[in-house]
């Protein structure tokens, strides 16, 4: 059983550190571009302008020695353990990101909004949750 993690991409954006972006995609995120990698354009199949996607990512700036923090890191509320928020901070920084598809350019897909950083890894796409999308 294989259980290497494959990075399938990257993401290219305006936001070029984690203290500039939103918490969430739709509390301020922007049109970013994911970049694929050419193994796998085949995978590609399918995606349309339009679309609902989920973005999963690898968080690399994530402090993976938390197990509680404030959330949305808010002090004045008491500490949680992490696999009750949504914070970037825990044992696997997998983020989850709902976009909707605006453009595609061979390689390149044009996402709307999202709050990752600039060279996030790109891990997985999904088709949204959507019945009509499965």
């Amino acid at each position: 059983m294989d259980t290497t993690l494959k990075i399938i991409g990257y993401v290219r954006s305006d936001f070029k550190k984690r203290t500039e972006t939103p918490k969430q995609g739709d509390e301020g995120g922007i049109e970013a571009t994911v970049e694929i990698n050419e193994e796998y354009a085949e995978a590609m199949q399918g995606l349309t302008v339009g679309l609902e996607i989920v973005l999963l990512t690898w968080l690399h700036g994530a402090d993976r020695s938390y197990k509680k923090v404030h959330p949305r890191g808010d002090e004045s509320k008491p500490k949680r353990g992490v696999f009750s928020t949504r914070s970037p901070d825990r044992p696997n920084p997998v983020g989850i990101h709902p976009v909707t598809i605006t453009d595609i350019d061979g390689l390149k897909i044009k996402v709307h909004p999202l709050e990752a950083i600039d060279g996030t890894p790109l891990v997985d796409i999904k088709n949204d949750y959507h019945p009509k999308n499965r």
